[in-house]
């Protein structure tokens, strides 16, 4: 069968085989620590051995067919991991031009409660105005501003058009299991609901029903992404020695990188369909490992398209950087170059060449520029994107997430910082119970 795989080759003129070492020895105590629990934020390891542990997924697939019925768009009501796995996982697995149609029985999927743009959200209104629709609401509490904001809006419009009762039909509810005002809600109106576990914070909840039921309303084989994480999971468990583990080797040598003054890693992308995998990514390990005043600061980057508008701060600029490429080895469709007798353009060439081979061979030189420009170069191989790999690569990023935060020696499972800007929100917003704030941040203004 064929794998991910981790390729460091591109790493060899910048650290060293020792300093790599040095790292391999922390990154397998960290493994064991995210296994025993014995590590930061034990509390939220929920998903370390999740992909074993899921059990509800034909009720997921009954109720993403039941309700694909009735609709044709569904409204995703999240913010951060709550709408950014469901989404990083459909757009890599949809036609690139799907979303400009909708029928009854394949719904597309469209988001909310992940900005509070007034535009936006009239604007979606609009585009939900001549269609059939319905409401997947997720949050653990039902008080995240984004998401409540779009909520109250959209629950509103949607009895208007149908009713309470018909309505109460087409809204799912995802949250707590027993506390919160979204749970009471659900309860009162008697919404579908699924539950969000307890121990599993949000950016690693795609293999929870907060990314699988989003990923099977859009039509796509959650049981083949659940198998991908469950061959991801023996294969960089705790038990697997570090030559063979992929999470650990990737942990050891992004932190032997940042010991270096490495401190930026851009996440590399040869395949559109791959830009929200790279912004799930960023949340993960952005707001994992970034506090203390540590952590690698993630960045991603859509080739070939940004070569020719980040390509020159790549190659030239602040030599903080290092790059992890995401090489996809075939893609799903075959297209060749035709030969112009013209040949105006200089291409012939190339022609009888597949695109696919063009761009890899930008891959390869890129990479190769990069090297010499001294940007240190790791690569990710998956043979091509499907449900199963990326349900290898979704738990393959997770795993290695928890490591590397262990090895910074942050807690990887918190976000103290998060709540910073809310405080000056609702205090510039006069919340009730921020009297305080509010006097104090008027004083600042």
């Amino acid at each position: 069968m064929e794998q991910i795989n981790l390729n460091i080759e591109g790493l060899k003129n910048f650290i060293s085989e020792s300093e790599i070492n040095e790292y391999a020895k922390i990154t397998g105590r960290c493994n064991n620590d995210l296994h025993d629990k014995t590590g930061l934020g034990n509390d939220f390891l929920g998903w370390v051995n999740l992909p074993n542990e899921i059990n509800n997924q034909q009720e997921l697939i009954d109720t993403a067919k039941k309700i694909a019925e009735d609709i044709e768009v569904m409204v995703v009501i999240g913010i951060g991991g709550s709408y950014l796995g469901a989404k990083a996982i459909i757009d890599a697995l949809s036609n690139n031009f799907s979303n400009f149609e909708t029928k009854l029985g394949k719904p597309k999927i469209v988001y909310a409660g992940h900005n509070i743009s007034e535009d936006y959200l009239h604007e979606l209104l609009l585009f939900l105005n001549s269609k059939e629709w319905g409401i997947t609401v997720i949050s653990k509490s039902g008080t995240t501003t984004e998401p409540a904001l779009a909520f109250r809006i959209l629950k509103n419009e949607l009895e208007e058009r149908y009713g309470e009762q018909i309505a109460g039909n087409r809204i799912i509810a995802i949250t707590d299991e027993k506390k919160g005002a979204l749970r009471q809600l659900a309860d009162t109106e008697k919404y579908k609901t699924f539950v969000i576990p307890d121990d599993v914070g949000g950016r690693y909840s795609v293999l929870t029903p907060v990314g699988l039921l989003p990923i099977a309303i859009a039509g796509f084989d959650i049981n083949e992404l659940i198998r991908g994480a469950q061959y991801m999971y023996k294969r960089i468990s705790n038990n697997e020695r570090y030559e063979n583990n992929i999470a650990e080797q990737y942990a050891a040598v992004r932190n032997a990188l940042y010991k270096k003054g490495k401190t930026v890693e851009i996440l590399v992308n040869y395949n559109p369909k791959l830009h929200f995998i790279a912004e799930w990514w960023k949340q993960l390990y952005g707001e994992s490992e970034g506090k203390e005043n540590k952590g690698i600061f993630p960045a991603s980057v859509d080739f070939t398209t940004d070569l020719h508008s980040m390509g020159q701060y790549i190659q030239e600029g602040v030599r903080n950087i290092f790059e992890t490429v995401i090489s996809v080895k075939l893609p799903e469709n075959k297209l060749t170059v035709p030969k112009d007798e013209l040949d105006l353009d200089g291409l012939n060439y190339l022609s009888g060449k597949r695109i696919d081979d063009i761009n890899k061979m930008a891959e390869l030189g890129t990479s190769i520029a990069h090297i010499d420009g001294n940007v240190p170069n790791i690569k990710i191989e998956i043979p091509v994107i499907n449900e199963f790999y990326l349900g290898q690569l979704i738990y393959f990023f997770e795993k290695a997430c928890g490591i590397s935060g262990y090895a910074l020696g942050v807690n990887p499972f918190d976000q103290p910082g998060v709540e910073a800007y809310k405080k000056n929100m609702f205090a510039l917003l006069e919340k009730p119970g921020f009297e305080k704030e509010t006097a104090e941040i008027k004083k600042r203004l």
